[in-house]
């Protein structure tokens, strides 16, 4: 009689799955790392790739809360998915909103990659940590989360070093083309940047510093990836889904989205996350993962708000037993609510009023300049 892990999949035999994603080499990379998990799972299917564009990828100079924050990474693929010339697209989970639209879901969320941030020197730099570079120095991040938690770090322990904080934008190889240039294009001497990335590129050894908690939070699900597929998803896409779901990083990253929702955040909040999993009782192996399902654990959430000049910052842990996704979602949701009856609630609200008004002003002067 066969396994669990081996359930006749003869039926299916012969059929051929298209994962979409991003063109960059970063999402070309994930998405193959996906592929190959899915081949040694089924190797009676065939696994084809779609790269594309999106409109994140295509403006790379507007802030992105004027663009539509990160729908901007998600939107033009999930249209290639509704049409069906996709049946699974690989994101980075960061990058997914917290609510989906309507007709798709997360099939598959990945065990996670390192999940800090990290500090990524100009080649050739003396300096190797942030508390070693000299005041004035240049740090290029998108992310006003890691700018403003820099911030409050260098303000509370080593309040003469005032470092400029200067946005960057393009993917990872373009990034560190940037820090690296001489001469006219000299414009960073250091970036904060994912370390999941920088690992599956093959360039960890560029990282000099990794700044954990609780110096830098990290985004919430920084470092796991995602499937999305379509709501009425075949039975053989589900369970392509269900095989490659990492189910401890599945609770943590369902927790910390679930907090980010109850914030109205997105990618241009200074919010960040720890989140832990302790006292984890184990069952049975779950079919074709190859894992034991859990059961059980204590899960552990830290979430941080910070004030984008970084001289506020509110920080609040809570923990609970879990037993599966559900209640994951609802502790993060609870930690949100605790943080909204905080002064963080206060500081998201006045960047969410900051953040409409500088849309106003953006759109008021692109109409002006189109009916010029």
């Amino acid at each position: 009689m066969a396994s669990k892990s081996e359930v006749d999949s003869s039926k299916f035999k012969g059929t051929t799955f298209t994962l979409g994603s991003r063109q960059s080499e970063l999402a070309q990379i994930q998405t193959n790392i996906v592929i190959q998990k899915l081949a040694e799972k089924f190797p009676i299917y065939t696994f084809e790739t779609k790269f594309n564009e999106t409109e994140g990828d295509k403006n790379q100079s507007q802030a992105l809360f004027l663009l539509g924050g990160k729908a901007l990474w998600t939107k033009g693929l999930e249209e290639l998915l509704a049409n069906k010339q996709v049946d699974m697209l690989v994101h980075s989970l960061k990058d997914v909103p917290t609510d989906l639209p309507e007709g798709f879901k997360i099939g598959a969320i990945l065990e996670r990659e390192e999940c800090v941030d990290s500090l990524v020197m100009k080649k050739g730099s003396p300096y190797k940590m942030l508390e070693d570079m000299p005041a004035g120095s240049r740090i290029g991040t998108s992310s006003v989360r890691r700018a403003a938690q820099v911030k409050n770090y260098l303000q509370n322990h080593h309040k003469d070093l005032e470092m400029v904080f200067k946005d960057v934008r393009g993917n990872l190889n373009t990034r560190l083309k940037k820090l690296d240039a001489t001469g006219v294009d000299d414009a960073f001497d250091a970036l904060i940047l994912a370390r999941a990335g920088l690992v599956r590129l093959g360039w960890s050894d560029r990282a000099t510093q990794d700044l954990a908690p609780p110096v830098l939070y990290y985004a919430v699900s920084q470092g796991a990836l995602a499937v999305e597929i379509r709501s009425d998803a075949s039975q053989e896409l589900s369970e392509l889904c269900e095989a490659l779901t990492h189910q401890s990083t599945q609770w943590k990253c369902l927790a910390e989205r679930a907090m980010l929702r109850r914030l109205e955040g997105g990618c241009s909040v200074p919010v960040g996350v720890n989140t832990t999993l302790t006292n984890v009782e184990q069952g049975e192996e779950r079919l074709r993962s190859g894992e034991l399902i859990l059961k059980s654990a204590v899960l552990e959430i830290t979430g941080c708000v910070t004030s984008l000049d970084g001289e506020q910052q509110f920080v609040r842990t809570i923990e609970g037993k879990v037993t599966n996704g559900g209640e994951a979602e609802n502790l993060g949701t609870q930690l949100g609510e605790i943080l909204l009856n905080t002064e963080a609630g206060q500081i998201l609200k006045q960047i969410k009023a900051d953040r409409a008004s500088r849309a106003k002003e953006a759109m008021t002067v692109e109409t002006a300049a189109k009916t010029s």
